[in-house]
């Protein structure tokens, strides 16, 4: 018996457009001279607009093969001022490091997958094509198929609901189980058939399909998304010079209260103390300003042509003399579901 094929999500997305490149060069300001660190290359569309802005050098960095692969064209036309490497990027003040002796003096990171990675059937990112049950932005470890077909339902509802803010992942993750018992999950699509056994087709009015959190949420907890952009965040407070500008971009609000958070406690906003407890208050000395309270959001002008830009919030810190301050995951309070594998 031919299996039924799962409701048509959306049409897919235009082809990869840097969201908030002109936000994102005013709020980095490149300068002749410096020295800034692409955490997050992708297609390199921040990386080419930071080298064309200024004759500035780049390091970039991409855990993606693919990406850097793609990437060498810039690089042989970068005439030496771009140094594209392969890595994570938590690791962006090691490779730094490494890279340059020069002081760093802005950070860029757009944080989540990329377009390109999307379009990609192989890569298994998007639950609008067929293919492999995958999301490894590194291409190695431990693979969504592996997760969806090992662990408990437990473990795969606490995954869905705390990394895709889920409400149904009990029953998705009830439905997931019965499904894999009949026979394995290998591709996006057996994925979204199991999805729809819990949650229904895709209704008319719904803006977004019923996979979309589960596949969010399966992406984030394949890489350790969170945990690399808290990493990412220490390690750029860690290099930046004095007046160095760290500007991310992030598109949900697991990504955006991290930053938001960090931000917060590094600049002296969060509370740390009461009248009860006042000598809280001697906590180190702000390592960073904020070049606003607020977040930045994309125009209506670019938020109706790039619908990924619709969620866009760009966040800007500006590096102080101070100290970096001790790194702690724990201080920004994010979830972290537990990873337990045997059914």
């Amino acid at each position: 018996m031919m299996k039924a094929q799962p409701t048509p999500p959306s049409p897919a997305s235009p082809p990869h457009v840097p969201v908030m490149l002109a936000e994102v060069l005013a709020a980095l300001k490149p300068q002749a001279g410096d020295t800034y660190v692409d955490g997050t290359f992708g297609a390199g569309g921040y990386t080419s607009a930071i080298l064309n802005a200024a004759d500035c050098m780049v390091i970039a960095i991409d855990r993606d093969p693919d990406a850097i692969a793609a990437g060498a064209s810039t690089v042989s036309h970068s005439k030496g001022r771009l140094k594209l490497v392969e890595g994570r990027f938590s690791d962006l003040a090691k490779i730094a490091r490494e890279e340059t002796q020069e002081k760093i003096m802005g950070v860029v990171l757009d944080i989540g997958v990329s377009s390109m990675q999307l379009d990609q059937a192989a890569r298994g990112f998007s639950f609008m094509r067929e293919g492999p049950l995958d999301m490894r932005m590194a291409q190695s470890g431990e693979s969504a198929a592996d997760v969806v077909n090992r662990y408990e339902a437990d473990a795969l509802a606490n995954i869905i609901f705390q990394l895709g803010e889920e409400p149904r992942s009990r029953n998705i993750a009830k439905a997931i189980v019965k499904a894999r018992a009949e026979a394995p999950i290998a591709t996006t699509l057996d994925l979204v058939r199991a999805v729809e056994k819990a949650t229904g087709p895709q209704r008319a009015k719904e803006r977004t399909h019923p996979a979309t959190r589960t596949f969010q949420a399966l992406r984030i907890y394949v890489n350790s998304e969170l945990e690399e952009l808290a990493e990412a965040l220490s390690g750029a407070e860690e290099i930046l010079g004095e007046g160095g500008r760290l500007v991310v971009v992030t598109f949900h609000s697991l990504e955006d209260r991290i930053v938001k958070r960090f931000f917060a406690s590094r600049s002296g906003s969060l509370p740390t103390a009461s009248r009860h407890f006042p000598e809280l208050a001697k906590g180190p000395q702000p390592s960073f300003t904020l070049a606003q309270k607020s977040h930045i959001a994309a125009s209506d002008e670019e938020s109706e042509r790039n619908p990924r830009a619709r969620s866009a919030k760009l966040r800007v810190g500006i590096r102080t003399a101070a100290p970096a301050f001790k790194r702690d995951l724990k201080d920004l309070n994010f979830p972290t579901p537990g990873r337990s594998k045997t059914q």
